[in-house]
């Protein structure tokens, strides 16, 4: 099928649509799933592969890859995930195994639980911090001073 002129079998090189994702930050991987802006969801989302979010949800979010949270948008959900990249607004707690990038404009009003947090200046965040292995890595470094016999 043709898109805008192109040959019959060929894709498009380039996508003919430049938003704002190339200001957010994104993982190796294209977005599979997509709730634009204007779209409204309620209920559990359980995926596989990268999801934006650019509308409204409210719910509970699962997954062991990537969620992004798109500027405008405006999620109330307890999420678990491998990533989360938050540049909308989130009501709720977030648990992630590998990251959490807070991202300017985001705001968050909940708890983060990550081993690994990256918060940009001018982000508005209000909650608690809990950062540890959550990868299941069960080897604990020695204690300070050394090992007692």
């Amino acid at each position: 099928m043709a898109l805008l002129g192109g040959k019959k079998d060929e894709a498009p090189s380039r996508p003919l649509f430049k938003r704002e994702e190339e200001s957010v930050s994104q993982r190796s991987g294209e977005v599979h799933t997509l709730l634009g802006k204007g779209s409204e969801f309620e209920g559990k989302l359980t995926f596989e592969g990268q999801v934006r979010i650019d509308g409204k949800f409210q719910g509970q979010i699962i997954t062991k890859d990537v969620l992004v949270i798109g500027d405008g948008a405006k999620v109330q959900a307890e999420i678990q995930a491998g990533t989360v990249i938050i540049n909308g607004q989130v009501e709720g707690n977030v648990k992630a195994t590998q990251i959490i990038e807070l991202k300017t404009p985001g705001r968050v009003k909940g708890n983060l639980e990550t081993p690994s947090l990256s918060m940009d200046r001018g982000v508005i965040f209000e909650g608690s911090l809990k950062m540890e292995n959550l990868g299941g890595n069960t080897t604990r470094p020695p204690p300070p001073g050394g090992e007692k016999k």
